[in-house]
């Protein structure tokens, strides 16, 4: 299933938000590529989508979750995908 938070996170003067999958990366990346977005808006394990763009991917089939159930659902399909720490060198 594609997941998508609010567009609530702030960055280069707009509002954005997180596009994942619970499923697999194939998945995410599929449906990345239909919404149009870049491969550049990939990080790690979720794409950075616009909030311009948020309706449109709702319409072609992303479920609105909010923010903690996004990261709870991507934690539990084992597709998280931290920010490496100076710890793990």
């Amino acid at each position: 299933m594609i997941l998508i938070d609010p567009p609530t996170w702030p960055g280069h003067g707009k509002l954005w938000s997180h596009l994942v999958s619970d499923t697999g990366y194939e998945e995410l990346h599929a449906f990345a590529v239909l919404l149009g977005a870049p491969a550049k808006g990939f990080e790690r394990d979720h794409y950075d989508i616009p909030a311009a763009w948020y309706d449109r991917a709702v319409a072609l089939g992303a479920e609105p979750v909010g923010s903690k159930e996004l990261v709870a659902r991507l934690t539990a399909a084992g597709l998280r995908r931290r920010k490496a720490s100076f710890r793990d060198g």
